[in-house]
């Protein structure tokens, strides 16, 4: 079978949600390189409108703490040891985005789409480079108890949790089906 596929489309197409990770590190530089090119996605504002959070090496226990520090008791005493190992050993990056909270709903609505574009973008550029990412958005984003244990200030709003790390490329799953587009569209002419 040849190919029928190249450069940036053949990246989304073949880029899959990674849940397990090697826990292979992932340098911080590397992180940083990503973050670098994917800030280029378009933005509508005079200033991007993100910034971010990144957990890495013992950070992470920081991270962990702060999303158990969201759970029952109850839930606590039944998955925490298992969360924390996750969390502090098996994921080798956290990575949290954050836009600034905008009570005006256009420019809300072109902050998160910007920030959304640039995520997508860390998940393309991570891809590329070996790395898996699965973009959270649990309900720990929006606890006070764990905005205020990671850092968030107020007036920030999380987009969303990046799980990052290297992982089994043999393990990959394998696509799911897309609607044609013909069957999504309504041309107008």
């Amino acid at each position: 079978m040849i190919d029928t596929y190249a450069g940036i489309e053949k990246t989304i197409r073949e880029r899959r949600t990674v849940n397990q990770f090697s826990g292979e590190p992932v340098s911080t530089d590397l992180v940083t390189e990503l973050l670098d090119a994917a800030v280029w996605a378009p933005f509508h504002s005079r200033r991007e409108p993100w910034r971010f959070l990144l957990f890495v090496g013992d950070g992470r226990k920081r991270f962990s703490d702060a999303v158990l520090s969201t759970y029952t008791d109850e839930k606590r005493e039944q998955y925490g040891e298992k969360v924390a190992d996750v969390y502090c050993t098996g994921v080798p990056v956290h990575l949290v985005v954050l836009i600034e909270e905008e009570p005006r709903p256009k420019e809300w609505e072109e902050a998160f789409s910007a920030a959304s574009a640039l995520i997508q973008n860390i998940q393309l550029l991570a891809w590329e480079r070996g790395i898996g990412v699965v973009w959270k958005t649990n309900d720990y984003n929006w606890s006070p108890l764990f905005r205020e244990a990671i850092g968030v200030k107020p007036g920030q709003k999380v987009v969303g949790t990046l799980h990052m790390g290297y992982f089994d490329k043999t393990k990959v799953r394998r696509p799911k089906l897309r609607t044609p587009v013909s069957e999504l569209l309504t041309l107008i002419d």
